[in-house]
């Protein structure tokens, strides 16, 4: 009777639910947009309450959508944005405060206090993370030191944190269960990767009570059953880009891939080896199954496809996204303009918070379509500078990068990202890789599928995009590159 898994990813500007066959194709799509809050300029958040009420309804959107019934339905997978910071009332049920999303960069100036402390290198050796406003640690500081009351709710045992997964599962079980998986731990800043427990040393450096933190489990094991769905057991979760890595069957040491959503992130698996970064990338873990974890290293670029989204809201060079390809293309070349897209500061390598976008090399000859090919071009390069980095930290020369996420599916990008690393850059079948990997993680856990070599066999390459420019001409575009990175650097 069980044919079917429900994934549901819930990313930073829409929820989304999809059914998996048995074959790991999608058999039915909901998605839903929610509201973005910029209540002052570097702030991002959501509603916890829109991000529940949006989910919930393309979950039983997508089920009625695709004529499935709920007892065909093996169980439900989880993905989610990472990062992104929810409190709430464990008695009321009810957020003290909006989510503060992964984008925002409020803390930033308590993150360079704890810098000056020296504790950048500690908190890296626990955590394999730099100390940033991107991780939920700051960010649940925050929340208690200036919420009302939120401070003696928390001293009172009533308040839980949760990354988005953690809201959810707590939402789907009826408040039963608070939860969250090793992966999404161990992007809070908070988390030791190594002993898998919640740092005490961390949470009192940061003062939250360690009554707050979700019991951390696997990425791959029942956590509850699912009210709205008659009983479902909720049986897998990670955050999005793990669950990327894992649904593009990245199982193998050295084995990399790109996603290009609202930012970019870029993770290679490093097997059971927790690799330590000398070149400004993280440490993080890859999934947990059974005992095993597997790391990854990981390189984060705050801005990609919402460059695209600024050039359609913020100036208007476009009328919607999928536009920005035929515009690019009308020009031979970039015409020696480049766009740094550090909308929210500069990610890996370089992490620099304070970074803000530019654009330089602009002439009376520039065009609108100049910009959007530099906006393209540019997230390519961001991508390379992360595969530079990669490649010195595991010493492993790249085989192929695997892609997926929205703007993978940019023929333009596609091609200059192979020419620019000198790579194959490889797209699949199915691009709809992060809620995939969410349901082959809870699809594993209930005996829907039997092992991993039954997931590899479904893989499939859907374009291969081989280099094809001249090692000069990728010489002269990465030089270029560099000066503008050069130009926009604060630090």
């Amino acid at each position: 009777m069980k044919k079917y898994i429900l994934a549901l990813d819930q990313g930073t500007s829409s929820s989304r639910a999809i059914i998996f066959d048995h074959d790991g194709n999608p058999l039915a799509v909901s998605q839903k947009e929610f509201t973005q809050h910029f209540p002052r300029p570097g702030w991002v958040e959501h509603d916890p309450e829109e991000i529940w009420n949006s989910e919930s309804s393309v979950m039983l959107d997508v089920v009625k959508k695709s004529g499935v019934k709920t007892e065909e339905i093996a169980a439900v997978g989880i993905t989610n944005q990472r990062e992104t910071t929810i409190v709430w009332d464990a008695q009321t049920g009810k957020p003290v405060y909006n989510a503060i999303v992964w984008q925002d960069r409020r803390t930033s100036e308590y993150c360079d206090s704890l810098k000056a402390l020296g504790l950048t290198e500690k908190i890296r050796e626990k955590t394999g993370l730099l100390i940033d406003a991107y991780f939920s640690g700051t960010k649940i500081r925050w929340i208690l030191e200036n919420v009302n009351d939120a401070r003696d709710l928390a001293r009172q045992g009533r308040l839980r944190f949760g990354t988005v997964d953690s809201w959810l599962v707590w939402k789907l079980t009826g408040g039963r269960v608070h939860c969250t998986d090793a992966t999404n731990a161990s992007r809070t800043m908070l988390f030791n990767i190594h002993t898998l427990k919640w740092d005490e040393e961390l949470l009192d450096l940061l003062g939250i009570p360690a009554s707050m933190m979700p019991q951390v489990r696997s990425c791959s094991e029942v956590y509850g059953t699912c009210d709205l769905l008659d009983g479902v057991p909720v049986a897998g979760a990670a955050g999005d880009q793990q669950a990327a890595l894992f649904g593009q069957m990245c199982t193998e040491p050295g084995d990399v891939k790109n996603t290009y959503g609202t930012g970019c992130f870029l993770l290679m698996n490093s097997g059971t080896n927790a690799i330590t970064s000398r070149n400004q990338l993280l440490t993080t873990i890859a999934w947990k199954i059974g005992d095993t974890v597997n790391y990854a290293l990981e390189g984060s670029v705050f801005v990609a496809g919402s460059i695209v989204q600024w050039l359609r809201d913020g100036l208007g060079l476009i009328k919607q996204s999928s536009d920005i390809e035929a515009l690019a293309a009308s020009v031979p070349d970039n015409g020696g303009v480049y766009l740094v897209p550090a909308l929210t500061g500069l990610g890996a390598p370089y992490w620099d918070q304070y970074a803000k976008g530019s654009i330089t090399g602009i002439t009376r000859g520039t065009t609108a379509a100049h910009i959007a090919r530099a906006a393209l071009e540019g997230i390519a390069f961001e991508t390379y500078d992360v595969v530079d980095a990669m490649r010195r930290d595991a010493g492993i020369a790249l085989r192929s990068l695997k892609v997926d996420g929205g703007a993978s599916r940019n023929n333009l990008m596609m091609q200059f990202q192979a020419d620019i690393l000198n790579t194959d850059v490889v797209r699949p079948v199915v691009t709809e890789t992060t809620a995939l990997g969410a349901a082959y993680l809870a699809g594993l856990a209930v005996g829907f599928w039997g092992s991993l070599d039954e997931l590899k066999a479904q893989w499939q390459a859907e374009r291969v995009f081989t280099p094809a420019a001249s090692t000069a001409e990728v010489a002269k575009a990465v030089d270029g590159w560099k000066e503008a990175i050069k130009r926009t650097l604060t630090q």
